[in-house]
């Protein structure tokens, strides 16, 4: 064993200072070889024979999906599957999504997309906590986000409707409201009229039936649209319906928990006949804000923010404070009391630290006592 130290390799270059000039002696030097060579090492360059990605350029294709480095988009009339290029980075939101124009580049038999050209429009939310990315865009370029909802089964989420509207408002995209399963009950639930109120389109449908179906074709003809909305409410079944030729595939709700069961898992971009064009998302428990604060949910409804500007206060939160406008307008049922719970819960899962609406409820049931409107 000592011999074999002794005949140990010696190093073939040798690191040469100036010990007698104090000024350029390096006193940062290691005898930690590891280090050492960790330090001196250079990064990969870009090779010289790969042109730099575009800066300028004219979108030539549009995402109909993505997974990971790969992309489906209809380019010339046909789908094509197409590489990532790597250079394209997520920097805090997500790099594609359907809908969104990009360059594709072919390289012999590969089509490779070069260039992602800035959004008109999005539908976005948080990402999850653990991943990288701060921004999930589920939908880009959108014109309309069709908010499906149904009568029951599962019963209609006046705050998951409300999360959707503050949503389609931040991303510049105009909403519709569409109850499905109409067939199921006599009248449209009673937060129906409430929506109404407030100039929102409604569409009342039922695929079992074919009511109300040629109304909302004609609304999404010439446009690019979104299907977003609580899991089993129909969405897949309202594709189907709009054009028979479409197969989506469709899952009934649970009969033990009366919740949907996912049958869309990713965001795809459908083609309808009729000069429609329609991105369904995955049905969805729980939706979050991206970029509202709790300070800001007020100005989302247009309603209560038009009696907040005679609060006593500038920065009401129109929960605990005396001489509070809103509180008074709900006393007096000038205001509507479900569309204040859901102010509250949206506004109280964005003050939280886990961002979950504290004590969802339906949308027929009351929420607590509402404190007392005077004060000092």
């Amino acid at each position: 064993m000592k011999k074999k130290r002794l005949e140990k390799k010696h190093r073939k270059s040798v690191r040469n200072r100036n010990w007698e000039d104090k000024n350029k002696h390096d006193f940062a030097f290691t005898h930690d070889l590891v280090k050492h060579r960790r330090a001196v090492v250079k990064l990969p360059e870009t090779p010289p024979n790969l042109n730099p990605l575009p800066s300028n350029f004219e979108p030539n294709a549009t995402v109909i999906a993505h997974s990971k480095k790969w992309a489906f988009v209809q380019l010339a009339g046909k789908e094509q599957l197409c590489l990532i290029d790597e250079r394209l980075k997520e920097e805090r939101s997500t790099l594609l999504a359907p809908g969104d124009a990009v360059l594709v580049e072919f390289e012999a038999r590969d089509a490779i997309v070069r260039g992602v050209a800035p959004r008109r429009t999005k539908l976005s939310r948080p990402a999850g906590e653990h991943g990288r990315l701060a921004e999930q865009v589920v939908a880009a370029n959108a014109d309309l986000l069709v908010v499906v909802a149904a009568t029951v089964r599962p019963p209609f989420r006046l705050g998951l409707v409300d999360r959707f509207l503050i949503a389609a408002e931040v991303g510049g995209v105009e909403p519709i409201l569409c109850v499905n399963k109409m067939d199921l009950v006599e009248e449209e639930p009673e937060a129906v009229r409430l929506y109404r109120s407030l100039d929102l389109r409604v569409f009342l449908t039922s695929c079992e039936t074919g009511d109300g179906i040629g109304a909302l074709r004609d609304a999404l003809r010439g446009k690019v649209s979104v299907l977003a909305g609580h899991s089993g409410v129909g969405k897949s079944s309202l594709l189907n319906a709009m054009d028979p030729h479409l197969i989506v595939h469709t899952r009934e709700v649970s009969q033990a928990t009366h919740r949907g069961r996912h049958a869309t898992t990713a965001a795809h971009l459908y083609e309808l006949s009729g000069d429609i064009r329609i991105i369904d998302t995955p049905g969805i428990r729980a939706l979050g804000l991206w970029g509202v604060s709790a300070a800001e949910v007020a100005h989302y409804f247009p309603d209560l923010a038009q009696m907040a500007a005679a609060c006593r206060f500038r920065n009401c939160t129109h929960v605990h404070e005396p001489h509070c406008a809103v509180l008074e307008a709900v006393a007096q049922g000038s205001l509507s009391r479900l569309r204040y719970d859901s102010y509250r819960r949206i506004r109280a899962s964005l003050e939280s630290e886990t961002g979950m609406t504290p004590g969802r409820r339906l949308a027929g049931e009351q929420g607590p006592p509402l404190p007392e409107p005077g004060g000092p």
